[in-house]
């Protein structure tokens, strides 16, 4: 399966890791991780819009040369909710409502 995470990306849903509220930035701990990931180049921002949540994903490929397993981490800075997110993902329980 596949996640849409806004504009034109789509990416493994096997390779998601986690789905983080940009709110969360507020913490200490969150806003440091997010901004080393950012000076070290592992976020891609998807929109020009205010991102509402972090997409955090490893991806798994191996090496031409050697075969050796290579893991390559993105964070993605999405425009989307992390609510809407985790239905398309189909990681909420839908309501009995």
């Amino acid at each position: 399966m596949f996640l849409h995470l806004g504009k034109d990306c789509v990416i493994p849903l096997k390779d998601v890791i986690a789905i983080i509220d940009a709110q969360l930035l507020k913490l200490k701990d969150t806003k440091e991780f997010i901004k080393i990931a950012e000076e070290e180049g592992f976020i891609k921002k998807i929109s020009d819009k205010k991102i509402k949540s972090y997409i955090i994903t490893e991806k798994v490929e191996k090496d031409k040369d050697t075969g050796d397993e290579i893991r390559r981490s993105i964070i993605y800075g999405s425009n989307i909710s992390t609510s809407t997110l985790y239905k398309r993902a189909g990681m909420m329980a839908k309501s009995s409502f």
